[in-house]
C-alpha cells in the first residue's frame, strides 16, 4: 500500500449549512451541498465536509500551508488572526468560522542561514 495516497476530509458541525456555505464561499473555497443537511468546501486540494449539528461546533483543523502570510491576506477579515512566529518554527495564523470551528494555518519559518 506505499503508493495509495491517503486523503483526510474533516467534518465540521455546523447550525446553519446556508451560512456555513457562504462563509467558506467568502474565503475563497469552492462549495456544494449534498442534501439539507451536508454540504462541502473545497479549497486548494482541501476538502471539509460540513453537517448541520445544532449542538454547534468546536472543531479544530490544521492546515499546512506554503505561505500562511498569503493565506491570511486571502482569509482577511472577521475571524481571522495574522501569522506570527511561533516558538516551534512556523509563522501561525487562524480563522474561526461563525460556529466556532477553528482553522489553524501554519507555514515554515524561512532559516536564519
Amino acid at each position: 500500500m506505499d503508493d495509495v495516497e491517503v486523503r483526510a476530509s474533516p467534518v465540521l458541525p455546523v447550525s446553519d449549512l446556508e451560512r456555513a456555505l457562504a462563509h467558506y464561499a467568502g474565503l475563497g473555497f469552492t462549495t456544494s451541498r449534498h442534501d439539507d443537511t451536508y454540504g462541502f468546501a473545497a479549497w486548494a486540494g482541501l476538502e471539509l465536509h460540513l453537517t448541520v449539528d445544532p449542538a454547534g461546533g468546536g472543531t479544530e483543523v490544521y492546515l499546512h500551508v506554503p505561505d500562511a502570510e498569503a493565506v491570511a491576506r486571502q482569509w482577511a477579515g472577521p475571524g481571522t488572526t495574522a501569522p506570527t512566529a511561533r516558538p516551534w518554527g512556523v509563522r501561525e495564523g487562524s480563522h474561526v468560522d461563525p460556529d466556532g470551528n477553528l482553522l489553524r494555518f501554519g507555514s515554515p519559518l524561512a532559516s536564519a542561514g
